[in-house]
């Protein structure tokens, strides 16, 4: 109210406004319907989520960042959630349901903080103490994974991929992506470094899981030019062009008048001239594969193919540059550049059909930089779902391989730095000590949460895991195939250090951004009036 009692309009009229409590309590409860979507997902035996888009497109699913993605989410808090999930997914590639539960479970805690009478700024600053803390314990707790280490890398892979429909297949799908960034991983100064990009994914339907297949080289999406050029050509010398093999078109508009009939035949004749000079600069370079980006004139093509050369028209820049830190090839722009020295080698080229299509397969390249997965199953469902498990492997070998350092799954590491923060919140005085020991409690939520998705009952099996991990064992953690808590280092399930340190900080970040906003304001016809309710 203004000087006199006239009240004072800041915002348009229809504007909707939520404050202190009132507001906290809706942004955290948005938030948490988020954590729970994905909640049942979580683990070997957690449940998949059917996704139907408004198109009709169906996805069936556990994996979390792809829930999030597809879930149409209106609630600004609950955005919140999603993109931070995404950034973990950039970042790690792996644990974006982890990452939700627990920033989920921070936030219930978070509610009894704030009825406690513990002030938002309190909880916030306590929260980035635990997880600073967390981080700092998780660095003592780790294992490590050697490069060269194939075995413990393969049980990193394994474990990404238990709570997949893929488990069946883990082991082979475990061996293809170890491999596969074996091959493209390079020493960066005094580091190992590994570019996903170089590693080309091939979605084919049909065949079983079992029959995809790591290619040391590229896969082409298409065929050769023509259906008469050599189906396979063994010692390959491969020649990649970045333009059309063509007759250039002049960059101005230009008329050509013949009045004879004798200019036409020169005209012709000298046309087909420089065509066959592009065809003999090929074939003197030596070359008897020619992968363009670009298109290649019929008249070349037929040339091309008198001499025995495959040619293969209109690939994609991409995986022009894969060939080229496959085979050595330098890419260049026209024939007329082309040197011996620019030619890649491969042991072979060969097309073949697979399913309903045609693939060109360039193999046998010596220390590829670059290397291509043939991902098969029955159906277009299975393919998808082989991809997004394979992906999650290819990450967490990534991490593994990039830090040297793993740490025990299950749950082991989150009760680990349970217990270890409770001691550290002993030492922490004023009403932060309050907010780090909920820290602590919210991470059990991962232990929890995986015994009771295998149905399970949680409370017991915190119980025994307490128990052990006061006793000294810190790898303990949830066997979900026994029920039971056993070793997890002695079972294989290791998971990257990396991927949890961004989960923990990932998760306490999203639960501070949301705690501490304590006024909504809406714009009229905004979608967040519907959550806000009549005035």
């Amino acid at each position: 109210m203004g000087m006199g009692g006239t009240p004072i309009l800041l915002f348009e009229e229809g504007t909707k406004r939520e404050q202190g409590k009132d507001a906290q309590y809706d942004n955290i409860r948005a938030a948490m319907t988020v954590a729970d979507a994905v909640k049942s997902t979580l683990g070997p035996r957690g449940m998949d989520k059917m996704m139907i888009s408004s198109a009709g497109d169906v996805i069936i699913t556990n994996d979390g960042i792809t829930i999030l993605k597809e879930m149409d989410v209106q609630h600004p808090a609950a955005r919140m959630m999603v993109e931070v999930a995404r950034t973990l997914d950039e970042e790690a590639g792996d644990g974006t349901t982890t990452a939700a539960v627990l920033a989920g479970e921070l936030l219930k805690k978070a509610i009894g903080l704030i009825d406690s009478n513990i002030h938002p700024t309190v909880i916030a600053s306590g929260y980035r103490m635990a997880s600073e803390r967390a981080i700092e314990v998780l660095g003592t707790l780790g294992i490590a994974t050697a490069t060269d280490d194939t075995a413990a890398l393969s049980k990193v892979a394994m474990t990404a991929m238990m709570s997949k429909a893929v488990t069946g297949s883990r082991e082979h799908l475990a061996d293809l992506a170890v491999k596969a960034v074996g091959a493209v991983a390079e020493v960066v100064g005094n580091r190992r470094s590994v570019d996903l990009g170089n590693i080309q994914i091939v979605k084919r339907q049909g065949g079983s899981m079992e029959s995809s297949e790591l290619v040391q080289g590229v896969i082409l999406d298409r065929g050769p030019a023509l259906r008469s050029m050599p189906k396979a050509v063994k010692d390959a010398k491969i020649a990649l062009l970045s333009s059309a093999l063509e007759v250039r078109k002049t960059e101005v508009s230009a008329e050509i008048k013949i009045t004879e009939t004798s200019q036409r035949r020169a005209f012709l004749e000298e046309e087909e001239a420089s065509l066959r000079r592009m065809a003999g600069r090929l074939r003197r370079a030596g070359a008897n594969v020619v992968i363009s980006q670009k298109a290649i004139d019929d008249r070349i093509q037929n040339i091309l193919v008198k001499e025995g050369v495959v040619a293969v028209q209109n690939v994609k820049a991409p995986d022009l540059e894969k060939l080229s830190k496959a085979t050595g090839a330098n890419i260049v722009d026209r024939p007329s550049e082309l040197e011996p020295g620019d030619l890649g080698s491969a042991r072979s080229v060969e097309a073949r059909k697979v399913e309903d299509g045609e693939l060109t397969f360039v193999t046998g390249c010596k220390d590829p930089k670059a290397v291509a997965l043939l991902l098969r199953g029955g159906t277009a469902h299975v393919v998808d779902e082989v991809d997004r498990s394979l992906d999650d492997a290819l990450n967490v070998v990534r991490l593994a391989v990039e830090d040297g350092q793993a740490v025990t799954g299950g749950g082991s590491t989150a009760v680990e730095l349970s217990m270890r923060l409770r001691d550290y919140a002993d030492s922490v005085g004023g009403r932060e000590q309050m907010v780090v020991s909920a820290f602590a409690d919210a991470l059990e939520v991962v232990p929890a949460t995986l015994a009771e998705n295998a149905g399970l009952d949680p409370i017991d099996m915190l119980v025994e895991l307490r128990n052990a991990h006061q006793g000294g064992k810190v790898n303990v953690g949830v066997n979900l195939l026994t029920g039971k808590a056993s070793d997890m280092r002695r079972e294989n399930v290791l998971e990257p250090m990396r991927a949890n340190r961004q989960i923990i900080s990932s998760a306490a970040e999203a639960a501070i951004m949301i705690i501490r906003i304590d006024d909504v304001i809406s714009a009229k016809g905004s979608p967040r009036q519907e959550s806000i309710g009549p005035e």
